[in-house]
């Protein structure tokens, strides 16, 4: 099962990024877990300066931006 963690504070950007994930994974049909961390020292404590980040299983794939479902599924 995929991991994906949505890393910022909760705000327009970051529920958009989430959104974009669900999308992915529905087209994708995939088993996947998604968390939204929004906790500044958890995000601080993966050098993350501009939110919203995405991890895949724990690898920051992006950051600072707002990865659209089809980008999210190359990545894959």
């Amino acid at each position: 099962m995929l991991k994906f963690e949505i890393l910022g504070t909760g705000c327009k950007k970051c529920h958009q990024l989430e959104a974009n994930v669900q999308e992915a994974i529905a087209t994708l049909g995939l088993d996947a877990e998604v968390i939204h961390i929004t906790d500044t020292i958890e995000i601080a404590k993966r050098s993350i300066m501009t939110t919203p980040a995405l991890a895949i299983n724990g690898k920051v794939v992006s950051k600072g931006q707002v990865l659209a479902a089809d980008q999210i599924q190359k990545l894959l």
